[in-house]
């Protein structure tokens, strides 16, 4: 009798250990094949063929529809480069240069994969309209209140994060420094 309660409390456990692993990584995904420069993060595998069991389930979960490699790569950014959560009530400014890439675009999502509401009904911006300086470099400020140039506004939501899409680029699997793919840094410059 005795051995049949210890299995059956040994299955019970290994069932919650299974299912809690399983909810985590199609949830929060994993770091199978993660390219981090930055703050900025991306998986590259996630739109081939060769894509993980892990990433393959966080997919199918939220529905996405991941940028193949043969169109570009996706990164995203939650915190700044001090490790700060992006907080939609302060001022961030992003800056900088992009990997070489044919287009690109920077959009602002909340933590749900939502486009943030505003009443301008601006999201993001293009590598094609985006303003720049002398020597390409751009700066983006993201923040509730009204900026001049570049300002993609937050809506005063508390927490969001930032996505940069490449299309037709050379950075993939093998990137793995900032002088690989020199990405824009992203820093919080005051907070009420």
């Amino acid at each position: 009798m005795r051995l049949i309660l210890i299995t059956l409390v040994t299955l019970i456990i290994a069932t919650i250990v299974g299912l809690g692993a399983t909810w985590m990584t199609a949830t929060r995904g994993v770091n199978v094949g993660t390219i981090k420069i930055g703050t900025w993060t991306a998986r590259p595998r996630t739109g081939t063929s060769s894509i993980d069991p892990y990433s393959r389930a966080s997919v199918a979960r939220s529905g996405e529809l991941p940028v193949g490699t043969g169109d570009g790569v996706l990164f995203t950014a939650n915190r700044d480069d001090a490790g700060r959560a992006l907080d939609g009530r302060c001022d961030v400014v992003v800056k900088g240069v992009t990997p070489a890439a044919r287009f690109w675009t920077m959009t602002i999502y909340d933590t749900k994969g939502q486009l943030v509401a505003n009443s301008l009904q601006r999201y993001g911006f293009t590598s094609q309209e985006i303003v720049r300086g002398s020597d390409g470099s751009f700066e983006v400020r993201i923040t509730s209140r009204a900026r001049a140039g570049n300002w993609l506004p937050t809506g005063g939501l508390d927490r969001y994060m930032l996505v940069l899409r490449l299309y037709d680029t050379p950075v993939g699997v093998g990137t793995r420094t900032q002088k690989d793919a020199p990405m824009p840094s992203v820093s919080t410059v005051s907070c009420p």
